[in-house]
């Protein structure tokens, strides 16, 4: 698993992203990404980076609430087909739910149990240039606190091993 590279003040840029409370944890370079405990939850800096803040939208917390995934298994793709659908959502007031999804895309893991969406066959992509090669993602990650944030209790604690949800 990779090692993390996020530092703290690549942290305390995103801090305006979650509620005020919210405890990070120190920069420690020999935490790996899979590290998921009782105490602490893994996030990817992407999302926030891409213009998420937490608690996330319904939609997005939808989809790792019913997959079981945490938030760090989510390949870059996935937070931008997110992002785009949340604010088409936002923009049109069309309804796009994990059914309408689920319909055009799988969600596949291309080994280390990341995942990305994967069309259907005979379904189009529905967001196009999503699938653009990010380069540091996967170091690129931060620790925060559960009883700090909303519902972090609730939270996996554990990855996904599944491999094709």
């Amino acid at each position: 698993m990779e090692l993390c590279r996020f530092t703290d003040p690549e942290v305390d840029q995103l801090r305006h992203c979650f509620l005020d409370g919210t405890i990070f944890w120190p920069f420690d370079s020999s935490m790996k990404c899979d590290c998921v405990s009782d105490v602490w939850v893994t996030f990817p800096a992407t999302p926030f980076q891409i213009g998420f803040t937490y608690p996330f939208s319904t939609l997005t917390q939808g989809l790792f609430t019913l997959t079981g995934l945490c938030y760090i298994q989510a390949l870059p793709m996935v937070w931008r087909v997110l992002y785009t659908l949340e604010h088409i959502v936002e923009q049109e007031g069309i309804d796009i739910g994990l059914s309408k999804l689920s319909r055009l895309n799988n969600l596949v893991s291309h080994g280390s149990h990341h995942y990305l969406f994967k069309s259907k066959p005979q379904q189009p992509h529905p967001i196009l240039k999503t699938t653009k090669n990010d380069t540091n993602w996967r170091n690129q990650f931060f620790f925060v606190r559960r009883d700090s944030i909303p519902n972090g209790s609730h939270l996996p604690k554990k990855w996904n091993t599944d491999g094709r949800i």
